[in-house]
């Protein structure tokens, strides 16, 4: 059952539309589908709260930047006593094709530092995650801007198309794993 979803990406308008907030894009598009805000701030994250099916589910924005992500998803955790099964991440995916949108039950970081931080903190690699492809740049040394850079205007209509896919695919996961709980 999952009860904290974050989004993984970096705070402040130069990093806005870039592709390492996708995952911040698709915590928007639950905002506005579900109605909850992300109005509150409490270790080091932006977040919000509804109800799903009954449960509480916690929606958030670690502002402690990408890399470091796990310090705020860590105390989260700590907090509302959650196992880390019962969080979700969202996150860009450099090795996946642009606009393709992956579920993972558990695994490695594949190298991505946000990922890493939260796997470090939790100490565990069985957390959930939802990826969404950015494809990779030319060369390996342009990664770093690459990741912090815009899409471009041709595609963000993929990537639109993506953060919305990535949304139906958390609502289902919310609505199913919470479901599984109460048959009725």
């Amino acid at each position: 059952m999952i009860k904290l979803v974050v989004g993984l990406g970096n705070p402040g308008r130069e990093y806005e539309r870039t592709r390492h907030n996708v995952g911040w894009w698709v915590i928007d598009e639950l905002s506005e589908r579900i109605g909850f805000s992300l109005n509150r701030e409490k270790f080091k994250g932006l977040y919000g709260e509804t109800r799903v099916n009954d449960q509480k589910v916690i929606f958030l924005k670690p502002l402690t930047y990408m890399n470091r992500s796990g310090e705020s998803v860590s105390q989260f955790v700590r907090f509302f006593k959650l196992k880390p099964s019962e969080v979700l991440l969202i996150y860009d995916d450099l090795d996946l094709p642009l606009g393709k949108v992956r579920f993972r039950e558990k695994g490695s970081s594949a190298g991505h530092r946000g990922v890493q931080s939260v796997i470090e903190t939790l100490g565990t690699q069985e957390i959930p995650r939802i990826k969404i492809g950015i494809g990779r740049p030319a060369t390996k040394e342009e990664v770093v801007d690459y990741v912090l850079s815009p899409f471009s205007e041709e595609e963000l209509p993929q990537v639109k198309e993506a953060v919305k896919r990535a949304a139906d695919c958390v609502e289902m996961l919310l609505r199913a794993r919470n479901l599984s709980k109460n048959p009725e």
